[in-house]
């Protein structure tokens, strides 16, 4: 029977230390970077949600929809700050379909 020299089970730990970390990091940073961008949203359209859906749970599709019914009715900060979500998104929120 053939051992495995203690400095090579030593480098095989770290990699997979390594790739454990690098997991980790990876799955932390998708919702953090999620956040981030429906924060633009919040701040760009939160106005605008108070002025027309104050009535509305914001966090339904109920939501959606009256922001989506008085879509012509947004400020100019909304509208940017939607139009910048769907280019990273690559959705179409404002389109009239």
């Amino acid at each position: 029977m053939r051992l495995v020299p203690e400095r090579t089970l030593h480098a095989y730990r770290r990699r997979g230390l390594a790739a454990a970390a690098l997991a980790l990091v990876t799955l932390a940073a998708g919702p953090a970077y999620a956040q981030r961008e429906d924060q633009g949203l919040q701040l760009g359209c939160a106005n605008d949600y108070f002025r027309l859906c104050a009535g509305v749970d914001p966090n339904s599709q109920d939501a959606d929809k009256c922001m989506m019914r008085n879509r012509k009715r947004l400020s100019p900060e909304c509208r940017s700050a939607i139009g910048d979500y769907d280019k990273r998104t690559g959705s179409k929120s404002l389109s009239d379909d």
